[in-house]
């Protein structure tokens, strides 16, 4: 696979509750892959029991305001995205807003334009559902992802916290406007 490869084929499919098993094994991988180096292994092991343990995923994936999709990079899964709208988001940014919880890809479908197809897809369902705003939570020192992000139309507008086990670290909010 190359960057720029003209033969690759990109799916979106919105996944259920038959994917609970899938869901959790690309989570824990593609997270740990993003941040082992960055963290603690105590603290790295202590958030992925926590954030994706069975029931917590369950409980996420039978929450009517959140969604998930996965993405297929020539018909293998690559990453997937986590939307959420009304009180499943992360702050209280309002009826108007949708939040893009998560957006991962395994290490080796990165830089093939998966994040984008991710990205527009919850552009695709903010506008559907009438929402005038997108915004995520991105760590500060994530600055690949504060680059695509800011790449994409997306503006810094405050910050929060975020524990990866018993640390707490600083995410940058970042939210587009978008234009119906």
């Amino acid at each position: 696979m190359k960057r720029g490869d003209t033969n690759m084929t990109v799916k979106i499919e919105k996944r259920t509750m038959e994917d609970l098993k899938t869901l959790q094994e690309i989570s824990i991988e593609t997270f740990y892959a993003t941040f082992k180096d960055q963290n603690s292994r105590e603290n790295m092991k202590a958030y992925l029991e926590k954030a994706f343990h069975l029931k917590q995923l369950e409980k996420e994936l039978s929450n009517i305001h959140s969604q998930f999709f996965f993405a297929y990079y020539n018909n293998e899964l690559a990453g997937y995205l986590k939307v959420n709208v009304e009180d499943a988001q992360g702050e209280k940014m309002g009826d108007e807003s949708l939040e893009i919880e998560r957006i991962y890809i395994k290490e080796k479908f990165q830089k093939h334009g998966l994040g984008k197809y991710l990205l527009n897809k919850a552009i695709e369902i903010a506008r559907e559902c009438n929402k005038k705003k997108v915004w995520l939570g991105v760590w500060e020192k994530n600055e690949n992802a504060i680059g695509f992000y800011k790449k994409m139309g997306f503006v810094q507008a405050g910050f929060h916290s975020f524990y990866m086990g018993d640390e707490e670290q600083t995410d940058f909010i970042m939210i587009k406007t978008l234009n119906h």
